[in-house]
């Protein structure tokens, strides 16, 4: 059987993102990494780490650390450490549609990204939200954004709203689809076959019956019951400021929080540094980082590349599920 084959995309060329790629090469592997990348970024990147960095042709085997494979993506204009360009979001986006058309045409089994500098791409002129949304358009499927790290996985109904919109926003319809995308996930790309999902309630205290707010009874409890009763099984809807004891979480694959501030801020509390940040409902596995481009750390060598080789670690993984799912 072949070797699982990751695309790998840095995002920010003047973040941390070239100088992590450059030190996932240095790590042992048993899967064959492609970075979408411009050759001189990386090389300028493994330059003030001081570490070897010999760039391969796709397919050609990496035999000695710092071997990468690459599909050249050019910068316009050769990135400062530290000092993003908007003329070079159009490579930056490039990158991340090229590799993501590489999973879907089956010449890649994963995709690995880096952090990507949003209003910078904006200000490249090229409207941009997020690279979830941008994959999940190219993709044609709706998605779910889940963080996940060695004590928890949360999935999210809603990301980057105001809090003042989440609440119109947690419709049955979004709900369902959260769940059934979030169960089928578990079941595909981590091999649990019959996935426990904490619910979390919107409110606190989850509405105290009714007292503090009646989405719970209203919209949450209600699309739970119809997902119970085709098999799916569901705890909830829950009080988010105990549902993350150690204890409860021992029960649960996957927390689901109604938002990001609610879900997100205990993760990171339990371990930033290996959390990855995951596209769930995509035809391949996404595995990203979970940090954003730290400008300021750029081209020290004191980033610390944690999340990156848990997000390859963790996408070579379901690939191989995947692919093993399908034999």
């Amino acid at each position: 059987m072949p070797a699982i084959r990751l695309a790998l995309v840095p995002g920010e060329p003047a973040g941390v993102g070239p100088e992590l790629c450059v030190r996932l090469a240095q790590q042992p592997r048993d899967h064959e990494l492609i970075a979408f990348a411009d050759p001189d970024t990386l090389q300028a990147a493994a330059a003030a780490l001081a570490l070897p960095l010999r760039l391969l042709e796709p397919g050609q085997a990496a035999t000695r650390p710092g071997d990468l494979g690459l599909v050249a993506v050019p910068n316009p204009v050769h990135p400062a450490f530290g000092r993003p360009d908007p003329r070079n979001a159009a490579a930056v986006i490039a990158a991340l549609r090229d590799a993501a058309a590489g999973c879907l045409d089956g010449r890649f089994d994963g995709l690995v990204t880096g952090p990507v500098h949003k209003a910078v791409i904006n200000e490249g002129g090229i409207p941009y939200s997020g690279t979830t949304e941008l994959l999940a358009e190219q993709a044609g499927r709706e998605v779910v954004m889940m963080l996940a790290n060695d004590v928890v996985r949360v999935a999210l109904v809603t990301t980057h709203l105001p809090l003042r919109a989440v609440a119109d926003a947690i419709t049955p319809d979004a709900l369902e689809r959260t769940l059934r995308i979030t169960d089928a996930s578990l079941r595909a790309g981590f091999g649990i076959a019959a996935p426990v999902i904490a619910v979390l309630g919107l409110n606190p205290h989850a509405g105290e019956a009714g007292h503090l707010g009646r989405e719970e009874i209203d919209i949450i409890e209600p699309v739970l019951t119809r997902l119970r009763a085709e098999g799916m099984q569901l705890a909830g809807p829950l009080p988010a400021d105990t549902a993350f004891l150690p204890a409860k979480l021992r029960g649960f694959d996957a927390v689901v929080a109604m938002y990001h501030d609610q879900g997100l801020p205990v993760l990171k509390f339990s371990g930033f540094e290996t959390a990855v940040n995951l596209t769930l409902g995509l035809p391949y596995p996404r595995v990203a980082v979970d940090h954003g481009t730290a400008l300021e750390l750029a081209g020290k060598g004191i980033a610390d590349p944690s999340s990156l080789f848990a997000a390859a670690q963790t996408c070579a993984r379901m690939a191989r599920l995947r692919r093993t799912l399908s034999a």
